[in-house]
């Protein structure tokens, strides 16, 4: 603004300064002169006679001057109030324009002050707008990032009350934005490289993919050296906190468990088989399962997860929880899709008995359930009595031999003799009712399904 006024005013100065340049005087006759020119011959008549024949030839010379004069006055008078009106116009012109402009400004700050007050209502709606637009549109590589302001409120300042579980990680917390939605809160302790590799892991792997049978990451924060992973809510909480927690798995029939069976493999399936490159999950486990208000399972944490065929036993640290890793990477370091499917085989054994993967014996050792089912599994005599009293005899006997039989075959020592996710995923689908999502048709009506209430 202040070099607008300098070339709006530039015009009207060169055209005032023309006007004033022009001349004020009238130019000299040059008879006048003539007669009092000292050279003049002394043959001319006298002046008086030059006079009476100028007077009788030029009658009022001298009024035709003062006429002059006065006629560029009047063009200097009239540039002036032009001038000084284009003038006037310009400052108003600019008053106008700078009023216009403070009050675009001053209405910009109430918008931005509405918009932070609205955030700190709590209102999530922009967030899951747009974490809602970027699903639709199936735009991947994005997550929203949510001010850990609104974190603070919706969970209480992360109060005690709100703790929905625990990990190696962090704790997890019930984050209430408004009435109607609730989220889960991850917050990551850990710090250091591994602990940001993590994060960044998890953020990258859950904004690229999407599927029924994984859990969708709602948005993510940074603040200071925490971070945080906000997750759709899954009110029924984990598959170990299910298993064995308070409830002792009193809650999962044995439909269910074949369901959440079920849904555990397709989500592999399609880390497996459907992403490209493939992506090996590395650290499923029963407490990675999550259980929405229907019971319908999905993969967490892919903190660890990595693509098939990037790692090697020199660069790939050896992570995972005792009890689901498979011998061959504990022992070599070697990494393949069959680890997975070795992890899901003791989660199966997980559903069918009821048992921890890790169990401690009276001698202060552990004994894991792989090593203590094995014999009993292949052996149809004993098979009933390792069941999960809660479903004992509550299944067909053949649909029992056939879970067990595909636990066997996941958690075989050598990767080779284990079958594919897509292989076991096709064998367990027979055994799940179609209301359900399987293929098997009943007569009989399911029990129906009262989970106990949930303390999420």
């Amino acid at each position: 603004m202040n070099l607008l006024l300098p070339l709006l005013l530039l015009p009207i100065w060169v055209f005032t300064t023309t006007l004033f340049s022009l001349p004020v005087h009238a130019r000299p006759d040059p008879l006048v002169s003539t007669i009092y020119n000292p050279l003049l011959p002394s043959h001319y008549p006298p002046i008086s006679q030059i006079s009476a024949q100028l007077e009788a030839v030029s009658p009022g010379m001298p009024e035709v001057r003062v006429v002059h004069h006065q006629d560029v006055n009047k063009r200097i008078l009239i540039a002036l109030v032009v001038a000084s009106t284009l003038l006037g116009g310009i400052l108003l012109f600019l008053s106008c324009f700078w009023i216009q402009r403070q009050r675009n400004l001053r209405n910009s700050g109430r918008k931005s002050q509405q918009n932070l007050d609205a955030a700190k209502g709590l209102s999530l709606g922009p967030i899951l707008g747009k974490f809602n637009s970027l699903r639709a549109n199936g735009k991947k590589d994005s997550v929203t990032v949510i001010e850990y302001h609104l974190l603070v409120a919706a969970t209480n300042n992360f109060s005690e009350s709100n703790v929905l579980g625990e990990g190696g990680s962090g704790r997890v917390y019930k984050a209430r934005f408004n009435e109607n939605f609730l989220a889960a809160v991850k917050r990551l302790d850990r710090g250091g490289q591994d602990g940001e590799r993590e994060f960044e892991n998890e953020v990258d792997w859950l904004s690229k993919i999407q599927h029924q049978n994984i859990v969708s990451l709602l948005g993510c924060c940074i603040h200071g050296e925490t971070r945080f992973l906000v997750y759709e809510m899954m009110q029924n909480g984990s598959l170990e906190a299910q298993l064995h927690g308070p409830s002792h798995g009193s809650t999962l029939t044995w439909h269910l468990r074949m369901k959440i069976a079920v849904d555990v493999a397709r989500g592999l399936e399609h880390l497996h088989e459907h992403c490209n490159p493939p992506v090996i999950h590395r650290d499923l486990k029963s407490s990675n399962i999550l259980l929405d208000s229907d019971f319908n399972a999905k993969l967490s944490d892919f903190g660890l997860a990595i693509t098939s065929g990037t790692q090697n036993k020199n660069n790939l640290k050896l992570s995972g929880t005792v009890g689901y890793v498979a011998p061959e990477y504990l022992l070599d370091g070697k990494l393949t899709d069959k680890s997975d499917v070795y992890a899901f085989g003791v989660i199966l054994l997980e559903l069918l008995m009821g048992r921890k993967p890790v169990e401690k014996m009276a001698s202060a050792e552990c004994q894991s359930i792989v090593t203590w089912a094995m014999p009993q599994l292949t052996d149809r005599s004993k098979l009933p009595n390792i069941v999960d009293p809660i479903v004992r005899d509550t299944m067909d006997m053949k649909h029992l031999y056939q879970v067990a039989a595909v636990a066997v075959l996941c958690v075989q020592p050598e990767p080779s003799y284990r079958p594919l996710i897509t292989d076991v995923l096709h064998s367990l689908i027979p055994l799940l009712p179609v209301e359900l999502g399987g293929s098997l048709r009943i007569t009989e009506p399911l029990p129906p399904v009262c989970p106990e209430p949930s303390s999420h």
